[in-house]
């Protein structure tokens, strides 16, 4: 088994607890009604809200977020959520199930941490690691892509904050 570890920073003019109660807290709601075509629904399987409940994510026609080898159409994947802090704003969660998985890993986990930036916005530091199976090489052109199809989803959320300045609040 190899890990390849990823990071990266996304800036918004959004505070950290909107953004937050957004992209964690109601992500499960809202992704699904603003790209509907990418994410159809997200439905929680066992646990009540917090550490240790399960979720399965049920990918739309055009799930874009991470394809790997390029031209898959995922259907599926399982996550696990590891931690949510609202207090400090921070959310870890590991795919542990699906197809997105396509057999060459053995699970992703994820971390996300909202830190407030100096202009009343904040940061968003992501890490991202892949658990491969055997010898799977991930390649850097498959990490860009999936850095940048991760940032369309954050930003879809930041437009919908930006037109709805009330939600979230």
């Amino acid at each position: 088994m190899g890990v390849v570890t990823y990071e990266m920073e996304v800036a918004t003019t959004i505070p950290p607890a909107n953004i937050f109660k957004a992209f964690v807290l109601d992500s499960d709601n809202l992704i699904p009604k603003i790209l509907p075509l990418a994410i159809k629904s997200v439905v929680t399987l066992e646990g009540d809200g917090g550490a240790g409940i399960i979720k399965q994510v049920n990918f739309g026609e055009d799930y874009f977020w991470f394809v790997f080898p390029a031209g898959n159409q995922f259907t599926y994947m399982k996550q696990r959520i590891d931690g949510i802090d609202k207090e400090n704003f921070s959310y870890r969660y590991t795919v542990i199930e699906g197809d997105a998985l396509m057999g060459a890993l053995e699970k992703i986990s994820n971390e996300n941490k909202f830190e407030a930036a100096y202009d009343g916005g904040s940061m968003c530091k992501s890490s991202c690691s892949y658990y491969t199976i055997g010898d799977i090489d991930i390649k850097e052109e498959e990490i860009k892509a999936g850095k940048e199809k991760a940032s369309v989803m954050f930003k879809a959320i930041e437009a919908y904050l930006l037109a709805n300045p009330d939600a979230y609040n």
